[in-house]
């Protein structure tokens, strides 16, 4: 049956979030941004996840005002902030009024669609960003984070989303951030999901970390999904999402509509080739299918990096038997998903163990705080089980922890008008709560963010632009045939 799919860009968030490790600057997205705004997509996904973080420690860019100044080139299209829930955009959870606040200056600094997540899926960590956001007029549609485990069920995923239909959103969409959906359980993890949404949009937002997502994306449609997440095609595969243009042909060949002009997402990917080759930045590549992703299910940034840390202990020739680990740590923790924050705690466990079992010493010798803290619930409900022996290990005696994180914490805005204000705005008030002085004073000390960038609007004023920026030259001369 023919259908009209919409979609949402992810070229100026996640995307360069996978393939530049999030560093494309504000500048940059100043001549691309129009053409995204007069695609057709459904919004444009622009500040969240590490993006937030990046702009305030590496970039010194103001990430609040990065959001009022994309406002200003993307004025049709919606803009997205994607959250992690009650944590925001860190890994530690914050009290309910900082969360409140924090959707009361989304609204007032333009965004108007929220996609929050919570990372081991416990609808209570959701409860309070979802309402807040909705209250202000924001259209929040929520992620389900998609795993492959013997306690992610069809049945799991259908009782997530009909607690968040329960509390009041304007669609779901799954979230594949290890791109571990495939065409055999899209056929019946979509069905399931679609039951209990009643007219609720169903989206997809699926990376390419095991190469199946575009034909996925596909296949998705064919059973339900009613939006689907893609990037510009310069940006797209590797680790991040499926390209826009050869989805949208892809699906038009099957018979479905699309509202997309591909001629703006073509001008957008020629001048992110030209960004790419003058920032010496890799462009996506399509990823080979390895069933070993399947085991460890760790995102292809995450072990760039991991490979990174790991030469400087001399352990980067063991890297396959730590991600073998990994997948063993998983399983023993009851399934944790593999997102930020988990993807971290369960590589940092499983190096811990392998170099224990090195020094003749047992699995779990050594365990972090944040592993401890989740075995007991602090961070939210568990899927599966922890094995008793090793609960009994990581828990130490301690209570379990059963109320939901966010009503645990006392309310901080008073508090850090106390000891940290006054502040010049409410932005800055929150961009306090994220961070310590010496991050929060650099950033202001940056001063306001440059949007000049060396790409202008046509090819030939690019050309005057990196012609004026060669010391070498001193005269050119220009013939401009009829």
């Amino acid at each position: 049956m023919s259908r009209d799919i919409k979609f949402i860009d992810v070229t100026l968030r996640d995307a360069h979030q996978c393939l530049w490790a999030t560093r494309m600057t504000t500048g940059m997205m100043k001549d691309i941004a129009p053409f995204l705004d007069r695609a057709g997509f459904e919004a444009i996904d622009l500040v969240g996840g590490a993006v937030f973080d990046v702009c305030v420690r590496f970039l010194r860019e103001d990430p609040w005002e990065r959001m009022r100044i994309v406002n200003t080139w993307i004025t049709e299209t919606p803009l997205i902030i994607h959250t992690r829930g009650q944590s925001l955009f860190t890994f530690e959870f914050f009290p309910d009024d900082i969360v409140e606040l924090a959707a009361e200056r989304f609204a007032a600094n333009g965004m108007r669609y929220h996609t929050p997540y919570d990372p081991l899926n416990d609808i209570r960590n959701l409860k309070i960003p979802v309402q807040a956001a909705r209250r202000l007029g924001i259209h929040t549609v929520p992620g389900l984070v998609y795993t492959w485990s013997p306690v992610h069920t069809d049945a799991y995923y259908a009782k997530k989303a009909a607690e968040l239909v329960e509390i009041g959103v304007d669609g779901i969409f799954i979230k594949d951030p290890s791109g571990l959906l495939t065409p055999e359980r899209v056929a019946t993890l979509v069905p399931a999901i679609k039951s209990v949404l009643g007219d609720l949009p169903l989206q997809l937002h699926s990376h390419c970390l095991s190469g199946l997502s575009p034909y996925v994306a596909l296949q998705a449609v064919e059973h339900g999904i009613d939006v689907l997440h893609t990037a510009t095609s310069t940006l797209a595969h590797g680790a991040s999402h499926p390209p826009t243009e050869r989805v949208v042909e892809n699906l038009r060949r099957r018979g479905h509509s699309a509202d997309i002009d591909l001629a703006a997402i073509r001008e957008t990917a020629e001048r992110l080739d030209y960004i790419a080759k003058v920032e010496g930045k890799p462009v996506g590549q399509p990823l080979d299918y390895d069933e070993f992703h399947f085991h460890h299910q760790v995102a292809g940034g995450m072990i760039s990096n991991l490979k990174v840390q790991l030469e400087t202990v001399g352990l980067a020739e063991r890297i396959n038997e730590i991600l073998e680990e990994a997948g063993r740590v998983r399983a023993d923790l009851g399934y944790p998903i593999v997102v930020s924050p988990f993807a971290q705690y369960i590589v940092t466990q499983a190096v811990l163990n392998v170099t224990s079992m090195d020094k003749g010493g047992q699995r779990y010798d050594s365990v972090p705080d944040e592993i401890r803290r989740y075995a007991r619930g602090g961070y939210g409900e568990i899927a599966g089980e922890i094995e008793a022996n090793l609960y009994d290990k990581l828990t130490g005696g301690k209570d379990i922890i059963t109320e939901r994180a966010g009503a645990l914490i006392e309310p901080a805005i008073g508090r850090l008008r106390k000891s940290r204000g006054p502040f010049a705005s409410d932005d800055d008030l929150l961009l306090a709560a994220f961070y310590d002085d010496g991050q929060f004073s650099a950033l202001k000390q940056a001063g306001p963010i440059n949007t000049e960038y060396r790409l202008a609007g046509t090819p030939l004023l690019t050309l005057l632009k990196e012609v004026a920026r060669r010391d070498d030259i001193k005269t050119f001369h220009l013939s401009i045939k009829p």
